[in-house]
């Protein structure tokens, strides 16, 4: 069986990945908190980790791996947004207001998400579907000596948790000393966080033995992964920004609540985004969602999802990614040359995805090496045209489809074109010898004139040291190279 090496945070290093049932992989991975449409940078984590999905899915079978994905449907932020709309004129009651919120938020995720080309997690749980399950752990941790109830509020206490802040690499004084948390004269301890707190009338809550109330974020997670997984499984997933609070206090309650040390066995974490070079932020003016590029906005064309899709695999996850219009457009050039190719040599409706090449699994089985994954692609590509067809036409196919960027995913990738193979390598042919004579003569008109009308006809024109490739581009019309002698 293929051997996969994961980094894992909790322990800082690579490490071998193995299942505590290979018949039952289960990874679980923090989705977004429903109030608004995801932006560029929420989609990260989602593509990274469906990659690992996949991965997993061809190594152990897609029997025998469950992924799931939350979405946080109780947060200040929702009621805020809900509550805007009430006041801005809104028909109905503050509640029916938010339950229309997080039901429009969740469909325009899923929606967005999908035009990725990311699969559909096993499990989409809603948090608001396992307050009950919320409840009964704050009162083990209660019950146990984890958890104080303060004022109506009920909140853990991180010193009881002798690991607490080995996820992070913090000891709770560094923390106390260098983090933002809320003062509160009924905390302990600044670092103990909020497992229930009091709801007012007007806003989302639940009966519970401490009041009316609703929720704290991070006892949600540990609720939903106890619930479809149990105490312990196999990975945990999110995007750096939620190693600390997050997923440190979630760790903490878990393992308390448990009796051990337990919890998720590998923590995945990728780095964040950044656009032309720098955070995405509003005040930047470089703040955009997944829906604002694929429709494009500000006056720009939209981007397809398989080209968002390719420039996300295209950087190690571990690795800050930056999102740049040459990256947009290199990734467009790059999927149309591709699916060219598979349109010329090959039936891409014969992929299979289960069909993936060897060199990709063992790129991904490296700690998700999809810069390597996609190198593969170039040199099949090479071949393909080196040798005029063959079968690794057919395997680009396959392994396009296994990465999540075959036409199937993509309704607006260009049709393979009807290209005249011949015609384009006669031009090619022309081309470098009109070159090659214009490096003597040093009259370089032929080659302006060839060049020009090449590209008139949407054909990319490649010229290097190692020669001249022309390539198809989506606007190819085959009918004007008829004109050229």
């Amino acid at each position: 069986m293929t051997t996969i090496k994961l980094h894992n945070t909790k322990t800082r290093k690579k490490e071998v990945f193995a299942p505590i049932d290979p018949k039952n992989v289960r990874m679980y991975v923090c989705g977004p908190t429903v109030y608004d449409r995801a932006h560029l940078g929420n989609a990260r984590p989602v593509v990274v980790f469906d990659v690992l999905y996949r991965l997993l899915r061809h190594v152990y079978g897609p029997d025998h791996v469950t992924y799931a994905r939350n979405f946080t449907d109780v947060d200040d932020k929702i009621n805020a947004t809900a509550l805007s709309r009430k006041e801005a004129g809104a028909a109905g009651t503050l509640e029916e207001l938010i339950q229309e919120r997080t039901d429009e938020t969740i469909r325009w995720y899923l929606e967005d998400m999908g035009a990725l080309g990311n699969l559909e997690p096993d499990f989409a749980p809603r948090a608001t579907d396992y307050i009950r399950q919320m409840i009964d752990m704050t009162q083990e941790l209660i019950d146990t000596g984890h958890a104080y109830e303060a004022e109506g509020h009920v909140l853990f206490d991180v010193t009881s948790y002798e690991h607490y802040g080995s996820l992070s690499g913090r000891s709770v004084n560094d923390m106390i000393a260098g983090a933002r948390v809320e003062v509160a004269p009924y905390k302990r301890n600044p670092m103990d966080f909020v497992l229930w707190k009091p709801s007012t009338d007007d806003l989302p809550g639940w009966d519970s033995p401490w009041g009316r109330g609703r929720p704290g974020w991070h006892i949600e997670c540990s609720a939903m992964t106890k619930a479809l997984f149990g105490e312990k499984f196999d990975i945990h997933g999110g995007g750096l920004d939620l190693a600390f609070p997050h997923h440190e206090n979630e760790k903490a309650q878990s393992c308390c609540e448990a009796g051990e040390d337990s919890f998720a066995n590998f923590w995945m974490h990728n780095e964040m985004l950044q656009v032309e070079g720098k955070k995405m932020s509003k005040s930047l003016g470089n703040f955009f969602t997944v829906r604002d590029l694929l429709d494009g906005h500000d006056g720009e064309l939209g981007v397809d999802g398989s080209v968002i899709r390719y420039v996300f695999l295209s950087t190690h996850y571990r690795k800050p990614m930056d999102w740049t219009a040459k990256k947009a457009l290199d990734a467009e050039l790059k999927l149309i040359a591709f699916h060219n190719l598979i349109g010329i040599y090959a039936d891409h409706t014969k992929s299979d995805s289960s069909k993936v090449s060897t060199e990709v699994i063992d790129a991904l089985s490296n700690d998700l090496n999809t810069h390597a994954a996609l190198a593969h692609l170039d040199a099949l590509a090479t071949h393909t045209k080196r040798v005029q067809g063959g079968p690794s036409a057919l395997q680009l196919a396959h392994d396009l489809k296994f990465l999540g960027l075959s036409n199937e995913h993509f309704g607006n990738i260009p049709k393979p074109f009807a290209i005249d193979k011949d015609k384009l390598s006669a031009l090619e042919r022309d081309l470098l010898s009109a070159r090659k004579t214009a490096m003597q003569t040093k009259d370089f008109s032929e080659v302006d004139r060839l060049k020009l009308a090449l590209i008139d006809a949407g054909v990319e024109v490649r010229m290097s040291n190692a020669g001249v490739e022309l390539i198809a581009g989506p606007n190819f019309d085959p009918s004007k190279l008829e004109a050229l002698k």
